[in-house]
C-alpha cells in the first residue's frame, strides 16, 4: 500500500469530502465492505457500550481490591482461551466463501478443535499457577471457581468462533444479536449475585452470560447462516490439513496481538496491587472500545479479501478513509473527557486512571493503521510478516513495561503501548510509501 506525498493529501480531503456528503455516507452501506464492517463496529459499540454499564455497577457494587482479582481472574480466562482460539476464526472467515459443501464439516471441525484445546488449556494454565501468577493460586483452591473456569473458558473460545462464522458468511447482523444478549445479561447478573459472592460474584456475571450467547449462537444464529447446520463433534483431516497452515500462522499473529491484554492486569496485580490492577483495566477498556472501530474494518477487509482478492488495494484504502473518519473525532472527545468519563465508576477512578486513559487515546491512530495492514498481510497470506509484526508489538509493550511500572506505576504501561504503537505504525507507513502499492 503505498503513501505517497500526493496520496496522502488525498487521503485526508476524501474523509473529509465524505464527512461532509450525506450522499456519500449513505452509499456506504450498500457496499458489503463497510455494511460488514458497520455491524461489527455496532457490535462492538453495544458490547463496549454495556460492558463499561456492567464495570459501573460491579465498581458501585464490589470493593476495588475484588474489581482488580476478578478483572485479573477474566484477564487469565482471556489468556487460556486465546491459546485455545489456535486461530482458527481466521481460518473460517478466510476458507467459508469458498468452502461449498464442506461448509458443515469445516465449522464442526473448527468448533471440535476448540473446544479440546479450551480443556487442555485450562489444564495447563491451573497446573503451573504456582510458576505464573502465585495471586491466582486461589482459582485452584476453589472447587467452584475452577469448575467456571473450565466452562466459561470452552464457552468463550466456541462463541467467538461462532461469531467469525457470521463473519465469513457476510453475515455479521447476526454477531450483534448475540453479543446484545450477552451484553444485557452481564448487566443484570452482577446485582443479583453481589450479596452472595466477592470477586466469584464477578467473574459468575461475565461468564454465565458468555455461555448463553454461546447456546444462542449454536443453536439458534447458526442453523439460519448456514443451511442445514448441525453441530456434531468431528475432526475432518483434510479440512486441518487445508487451513491449519493459515490458521496457526494467525493464531501465532492473534495470541501475540492480545498478550498485552491478557498478560499486563496480571503483571500489575504481582508487581503492585489489586487496586492499580482496577484502575488500570477499566482504562485499557475503555480504550480498547474505540479500537473496535479499525478491528471492525480489518475484519471486513479480510472477509472482502477472501471474496475477490483483486480489489483488495482499494479497499484497504477505503477502509483506512472511513475508519479515521470516525476515529479522529473519537479520539478528540476522550481526551477532552478521560477524567469525566471515569467518574461514573467512581472518583477514584478519575483521580488514579485519567492519564493513563488519555496516553492510550493517543495511540488508537496509529494502532488502527497497524490492524488494517495485518488485514491486508492475512489476505496475501503473508504469514510470517504477521507473526513478525504482532510479535514485535507484543514483546516490546510487555518488556518496557515492565520496565516501567516501577518508576511511574500504572502510565508505564500506557507509554509503552503508545511508544511501540507509534514506531509500528511509522514503519508500516514508509512501507506502504516504498512499495507503492495503493
Amino acid at each position: 500500500m503505498t503513501l505517497k506525498e500526493s496520496q496522502i493529501g488525498k487521503f485526508v480531503t476524501d474523509i473529509v469530502s465524505t464527512a461532509t456528503s450525506t450522499e456519500r455516507l449513505k452509499q456506504l452501506w450498500g457496499i458489503p465492505l463497510y455494511s460488514n464492517a458497520f455491524y461489527l463496529m455496532v457490535t462492538g459499540v453495544l458490547t463496549n457500550f454495556l460492558s463499561f454499564a456492567f464495570w459501573i455497577v460491579v465498581a458501585r457494587f464490589y470493593s476495588a481490591a475484588d474489581v482488580g482479582l476478578a478483572s485479573a481472574v477474566i484477564a487469565a480466562m482471556g489468556l487460556v482461551a486465546a491459546f485455545a482460539h489456535l486461530g482458527l476464526g481466521m481460518g473460517l472467515i478466510r476458507f467459508l466463501p469458498h468452502s461449498g459443501e464442506k461448509a458443515n464439516s469445516l465449522i464442526n471441525t473448527a468448533l471440535t478443535i476448540g473446544t479440546l484445546a479450551s480443556i487442555l488449556g485450562v489444564f495447563i494454565f491451573i497446573t503451573g499457577l504456582n510458576f505464573w501468577s502465585p495471586a491466582l493460586l486461589f482459582i485452584r483452591h476453589s472447587p467452584i471457581y475452577l469448575a467456571a473456569f473450565v466452562i466459561f473458558t470452552i464457552a468463550s473460545v466456541v462463541s467467538t468462533l461462532i461469531s467469525e462464522a457470521f463473519v465469513g458468511k457476510r453475515r455479521s447482523g447476526f454477531v450483534v444479536c448475540q453479543n446484545l444478549v450477552l451484553s444485557v445479561l452481564r448487566l443484570l447478573l452482577p446485582i443479583l449475585l453481589a450479596t452472595f459472592f466477592h470477586s466469584f460474584g464477578i467473574f459468575a456475571s461475565w461468564g454465565s452470560a458468555m455461555g448463553v450467547a454461546f447456546l444462542l449462537g449454536m443453536l439458534l444464529f447458526l442453523p439460519r447462516v448456514q443451511p442445514g447446520y448441525r453441530p456434531f463433534f468431528t475432526i475432518n483431516r483434510k479440512i486441518v490439513k487445508e487451513i491449519m497452515h493459515f490458521s496457526f500462522a494467525n493464531y501465532l499473529g492473534n495470541l501475540l496481538w492480545g498478550l498485552p491484554t491478557s498478560i499486563l492486569p496480571i503483571m500489575m496485580l504481582n508487581l503492585l496491587d489489586a487496586e492499580s490492577t482496577a484502575y488500570f483495566f477499566i482504562a485499557w477498556a475503555i480504550a480498547n472500545a474505540f479500537g473496535i472501530i479499525s478491528g471492525a474494518f480489518s475484519y471486513s477487509l479480510l472477509a472482502e479479501g477472501s471474496y475477490d482478492e483483486k480489489r483488495l488495494g482499494s479497499n484497504a484504502w477505503r477502509s483506512l478513509k472511513v475508519t479515521f473518519l470516525i476515529l479522529v473525532p473519537a479520539v478528540i472527545l476522550l481526551l477532552a473527557v478521560a477524567d469525566k468519563l471515569l467518574l461514573l465508576f467512581g472518583s477514584s477512578y478519575s483521580e488514579n486512571a485519567s492519564t493513563l486513559l488519555r496516553i492510550l487515546a493517543i495511540a488508537i491512530p496509529p494502532c488502527a493503521i497497524t490492524n488494517i495492514y495485518l488485514a491486508i498481510k492475512r489476505v496475501e497470506k503473508k504469514l510470517k510478516v504477521i507473526v513478525g509484526v504482532t510479535a514485535f508489538v507484543a514483546t516490546a509493550t510487555l518488556g518496557l513495561t515492565y520496565f516501567l511500572l516501577p518508576i511511574v506505576g500504572t502510565n508505564g504501561a500506557g507509554f509503552a503501548w503508545l511508544g511501540i504503537q507509534g514506531i509500528t505504525a511509522l514503519a508500516i507507513i514508509v512501507t506502504w510509501m516504498r512499495q507503492r502499492y495503493m
